[in-house]
This record gives C-alpha cells, sequence and structure tokens, in this order.
C-alpha cells in the first residue's frame, strides 16, 4: 500500500473532485475521464461499500414507481437497462419475474394488466419477452410451492438483475483509472477547502496509513449516497445548505434453496402492508427484501433489526406455505440506506427515486451534491452531471460515450461476444468446470488475467476452500490490478466469495494465507486482516457467528 497517494497531490491539476465511490460516483468519474477531465475519486471506504452493496441487486424499470406517476423514471430506467444489457452484458441478465395475482389484493388483475402494458409501451425498444398473463394453472406450474388458496393466476414479465453490483462499481472506476483518474479508497474527506464563496478542493486523510493530503479542483462533486449531508456538515456553519437526503432502510435477508422454493423470481404483494417485495434466485441462493423504514441511526453500521426479519420470514411463508423458513434458514442479513432527496413526507412509499444534482452555487461556488438516484440509472445520473461540468467549466463537451463502450470485463457490446469467449475460456483451461464457470460469472473477460496468474504456479490455479470455487489468483488479481486494500475489499467487493452461505468464514484464513506467501503480508498482517474482516461481517448476522 505504500506510495498509494501521489506525493504531489497537493499540487496536481484536477478538474473534478468527486466524493464517494458507489455506483454513482464511479460512473461520474468513468464518464469524466473519458472525456478528457482530470479527475480524482475519493471514498472514505472502499468501492462500493455502502448502499450500492446492500440494494436489491435489480436493473428494473421500477414497476412499482408507476402507482406514484413517475413514468419519466420508468421510461429512462428501462432505457438504462437496455443499455446496461450492451456495455456490460457479463454483469447484467435477464431475470424472468413473476407477479401472483390474488383475490383481495390490494392490487387487482387489471391493474396489474395495466402496469404490464404500460412497461411495455414504455420499453418499447428492448430486447426481452413482452409480458403474459398466466392462468391459475400455469401459474402453479412454474411456481408449485406458491400458495394455491385465492391464487387467480400472475403476470410474468423480464426485468434483469445484476448479481455482483459490486463489480459493476469496480469496473466503472478501472475504466475511469484506464483513462486517467485517480482513483483513492480509504482516503475520507475531512473538510472542504474554500476561498472565499467558492470551493477550490478538499483535505482528506489517509485511513490506511495515516496523514493529511490536499487535493485542488476548480469543482467538486459530493456523491457521498446517504452521507452527502455528512459531507456538507463539514462547511463553515454560514455556506451549509438545508438537509438534502431523507433516507429509508432496506433489508434484506439470504437463505439456502428451501422447500418449494421457485424457479424464477417472485414480486409479490405483502399481506401485512400491501407493500411488494421480492424473492429472488440470487448467487446460487435466494434473496427476500426489501423493508422500507425511515433511519436515522448510525450510517457506518446498519443492520437488519428483529422487526425486519420476521417481517420477510412471515410474508415468504405466507405466499410460500411449504417454505416454513425460520431465524435458524437465515445464512446473513444485510442492510442499507437508500440516499433518497429529503422529504417530510410521513409515507415512505411516495419518496420519490429520482435523482437530483444540487448546485450550491451562488452561495457556494464549485460545489455540486447528488441526491437520490437508483442503480439502474446511474449511467445518465453520470451523463447529466458531466454535461453540466462542462457547461460550468465553459468548455465545449466531447459526446459522451458510456452508453456505447463497453465495460473492461465486457469484450464488446452485447452478449454474444462474451458468449464466444466464454466458449474459449472452458476449453483452453484447465482448471475444473466448476472454477470456470464463478470466474465467467464474476469476472467476465477479465477471467483470462486470472489463467495467466494461475500459470505462474500451481498453488495458484488451486480452490481456496471446497465450498466456494474461488482459487488464488484471485486474491493476487484483486490487490494487484483491482484496487484493493484490504482482505475484506478482496473478499465482500472483488471475489464475492463473501456472499457465499458462509460470508467468506474459512476463505478468508486461505486468501490471507496466499498474501503472505505472494504478497509479503507479515504473519501480523494476516491475522489483523482475517480479524477485522470476520468483526466486520458480524454485522450480517451470520449463521454460526455469535453477536
Amino acid at each position: 500500500m505504500s506510495g498509494r497517494i501521489p506525493a504531489d497531490i497537493a499540487r496536481a491539476a484536477f478538474d473534478v473532485i468527486i466524493i464517494g465511490a458507489g455506483i454513482n460516483g464511479a460512473g461520474v468519474a468513468r464518464d469524466a475521464a473519458m472525456r478528457g477531465l482530470r479527475v480524482l475519486l475519493l471514498d472514505k471506504n472502499d468501492l462500493a461499500s455502502g448502499t450500492t452493496a446492500w440494494s436489491t441487486r435489480l436493473i428494473h424499470g421500477g414497476l412499482r414507481y408507476l402507482e406514484h406517476g413517475e413514468v419519466g423514471l420508468v421510461r429512462e430506467s428501462l432505457r438504462e437497462r437496455e443499455r446496461l444489457f450492451h456495455i456490460a452484458p457479463h454483469l447484467v441478465r435477464p431475470l424472468p419475474m413473476l407477479i401472483p395475482l390474488y383475490e383481495g389484493a390490494r392490487r387487482g388483475p387489471l391493474t396489474i394488466r395495466a402496469g404490464m402494458l404500460a412497461y411495455d409501451v414504455l420499453s418499447f425498444d428492448k430486447t426481452l419477452a413482452r409480458h403474459r398473463m398466466l392462468s391459475r394453472d400455469e401459474t402453479l406450474r412454474r411456481a408449485p410451492g406458491l400458495k394455491a388458496e385465492g391464487l387467480r393466476g400472475a403476470a410474468l414479465y423480464h426485468d434483469a438483475q445484476v448479481e455482483y453490483a459490486e463489480r459493476l462499481v469496480l469496473e466503472n472506476a478501472l475504466s475511469a483509472r484506464e483513462h486517467g483518474a485517480l482513483v483513492l479508497t480509504y482516503a475520507r474527506v475531512e473538510r472542504l477547502l474554500t476561498e472565499g464563496n467558492s470551493v477550490r478542493g478538499v483535505e482528506f486523510t489517509d485511513m490506511l496509513e495515516g496523514g493529511a493530503h490536499t487535493a485542488h479542483a476548480p469543482f467538486v462533486f459530493n456523491v457521498a449516497g446517504p452521507w452527502v449531508d455528512e459531507t456538507l456538515a463539514r462547511l463553515d456553519a454560514a455556506a451549509r445548505t438545508p438537509r438534502l437526503i431523507g433516507g429509508t432502510k432496506g433489508s434484506h435477508i439470504v437463505v439456502a434453496p428451501f422447500a418449494s422454493a421457485p424457479a424464477v423470481a417472485l414480486y409479490v404483494e405483502a399481506g401485512a402492508d400491501a407493500r411488494p417485495f421480492f424473492i429472488i434466485p440470487w448467487n446460487k441462493l435466494y434473496l427476500i427484501g426489501t423493508t422500507d423504514r425511515r433511519y436515522e441511526g448510525d450510517l457506518d453500521c446498519v443492520t437488519a433489526d428483529d422487526a425486519e426479519i420476521d417481517y420477510l420470514l412471515a410474508e415468504t411463508n405466507r405466499v410460500i406455505p411449504a417454505a416454513r423458513l425460520t431465524r435458524a434458514s437465515i445464512l446473513y442479513t444485510y442492510s442499507g440506506i437508500r440516499p433518497l432527496a429529503y422529504s417530510d413526507d410521513g409515507n415512505e412509499k411516495r419518496i420519490t427515486r429520482r435523482h437530483f444534482i444540487h448546485d450550491h452555487a451562488p452561495r457556494l461556488e464549485g460545489l455540486l451534491s447528488i441526491a437520490g438516484g437508483k442503480l439502474t440509472t446511474y449511467r445518465q445520473l453520470a451523463e447529466q452531471a458531466v454535461n453540466l461540468l462542462f457547461k460550468k467549466l465553459g468548455r465545449a463537451s466531447p459526446r459522451c460515450a458510456t452508453a456505447q463502450t463497453p465495460l473492461p470485463g465486457a469484450l464488446g457490446p452485447g452478449a454474444e461476444e462474451f458468449q464466444t469467449f466464454g466458449d474459449r475460456f472452458k476449453e483452453e483451461s484447465r482448471l475444473p468446470a466448476v472454477v470456470n464457470e464463478r470466474l465467467l460469472r464474476v469476472y467476465g473477460g477479465r477471467a483470462s488475467l486470472l489463467l495467466k496468474l494461475a500459470s505462474e504456479s500451481p498453488e495458484l490455479g488451486e480452490v481456496l476452500s471446497d465450498d466456494s470455487a474461488a482459487i488464488g489468483a484471485e486474491v493476487l488479481l484483486s490487490f494487484q490490478h483491482e484496487l484493493a486494500q484490504t482482505l475484506g475489499d478482496c473478499l465482500l467487493r472483488r471475489t464475492m466469495v463473501g456472499l457465499n452461505a458462509g460470508v467468506g468464514q474459512g476463505v478468508d484464513e486461505a486468501a490471507a494465507a496466499i498474501a503472505r506467501k505472494y504478497l509479503q503480508w507479515t504473519e501480523e498482517r494476516a491475522a489483523r486482516e482475517v480479524a477485522a474482516y470476520r468483526a466486520y461481517v458480524k454485522r450480517f448476522h451470520p449463521r454460526g457467528v455469535a453477536d
């Protein structure tokens, strides 16, 4: 990690400093760098270690937003979904979704059918199949575990899933770096530097090696998600703005495949409050969520509470009676805060999912903050932000190319070229089939880098644990080529084994051993990293780990 921050960073001439390396910050950094701007991207933790990692991992139009009249947002989301199929086919994949229709539900067949028709119309340029309305018998053939009592049928439609949202962020950050951006994680902004009524840079602390640093730019983008207001609180009192973020908490539970588990994703109306929730096949497990509650607690340690866990268990068992899920069924939980625009409306369901770019000028020139937004529309948000940035710089903007330029692991536009690569990769690889499938699913075209690393030593081609199918070369890739700084970065947001049934326990020690041998970690550092990792994942309430 030594020397990761340039010694002359205070003298570097950046065009923009971006605070926050979630999906929105990484997207803005990529677009700005691709258009030739000098970019510094900072985050107090790792890439994608906040809201992005704790989403429901869907790339979708937001069918529920139609209820609130947000037609424009739905259209924008559906258009962006198609663009992500084009630039990230290795990460974003079609997901069939079933909406069961029950007697007495708040949303009846006519309402759902109208929503489906509107969805199809708004996604007129889609590559996915149109919706179908299913009879009761057809529904039970597709999802035989569904509660049969009162079932009238279902709507079947397609959205998309980004199984590993963390890697979507990573590839945006890697692309930004390829185009000249400086990406620094574990760099906590302590203060916004001002001259008169203008922001001119930031002061930040290196959270890994210690030491204070300054960086300067005529514009600072505050893209810190739920921490936007916390960042603004570091301004002098006279320059502070009204509250921008009114985040709500979303919690999920993760379980192993269970009795009568559906082969397709379910989008179900909860019996308790009529709020839609998801039961989704994910990562060879099942992801169930989410909740939507106001939150005013600690943003740095958000956990699922008992009421949320009980709610998700009860609603799943209600719609799939044979499931009989209990707390003992839960492998782990996770929670995050949606960085929604602040509203004093007491109804969480009505808070918009739109994003807003707040220009602090003329009160404070050079500072822009982003509130709201969703995983699906990050690219469009970034395009709007960079367009505005060029306008404020007084410079002609090159054309935005992020909708056409594939991300690093995609190889080419669309799925066909990636499929060809995958077939060739399996033929050339000497690794077990289960390992090949995993590497392609997680890394896309970047899996070829792993074959090269694994060829350097037989040990690097061996699996780290029987239940992970991850290999030692992935640890080296994480640290040498993918900006990982800690074991947690490696397991949770690079190799993704920290999201397996055991949240990476067992794999952590094997990964640390690889780092000791090939990355010159000391025995002390290896032990410290494992201990820090296990302390961190306790917030997920993993099975077999005491609170």
